[in-house]
């Protein structure tokens, strides 16, 4: 399954791919609001991809950019019950960040998990000091919900961390261009 956005293309991960997102996971300039604290091996990797699928409450996506693989994304979460997902993504290729790739790859997450998905709500949790993805978020048609203060150890210091979201109606209802 293909999921399509104005600029991006989301896909499945193929084995393939998972070289890519080694140098992008280890590059502190990226990283510097997402994943974890360890370096990533190629190994580890590989293990990640065997055991995704594992979950079924984990959807992740490889991010398509003119035919050639610039980061991921994904459900987190996915609550079928509630009707509701987490949803990140990463821009692994600096040169292409500040582009609007990752305003379509959310919209096209949203289009998915509403129309698709049967969602009601998809949510996010950033850093509030993150200001270029919050901007994004906010272009996106993500709503601010709730700051939770110094929730995250990162870069030496607590930051705190904001709550953002979507719902089903505003979704409908039309999101800022």
């Amino acid at each position: 399954m293909l999921i399509t956005g104005k600029l991006v293309e989301l896909r499945a991960i193929e084995r393939n791919d998972v070289p890519n997102y080694v140098p992008w996971l280890n590059d502190p300039e990226a990283m510097a609001y997402f994943g974890g604290h360890e370096p990533v091996s190629l190994a580890a990797e590989e293990h990640w991809f065997e055991e995704q699928g594992k979950n079924p409450t984990v959807r992740n996506f490889a991010i398509y950019h003119q035919g050639e693989h610039v980061g991921g994304a994904g459900f987190a979460h996915l609550d079928f019950r509630e009707r509701s997902a987490e949803v990140g993504l990463f821009i692994g290729r600096k040169d292409l960040w500040d582009k609007g790739l990752g305003r379509d790859v959310l919209r096209a997450l949203m289009q998915h998990g509403f129309e698709q998905l049967n969602l009601h709500r998809i949510y996010l949790r950033v850093f509030a000091e993150n200001a270029r993805a919050v901007r994004c978020y906010e272009k996106a048609g993500f709503r601010h919900e709730g700051r939770m203060r110094e929730a995250h150890f990162r870069h030496g210091r607590y930051l705190d961390m904001l709550t953002m979201s979507v719902l089903e109606d505003e979704y409908r209802a039309g999101l800022p261009e």
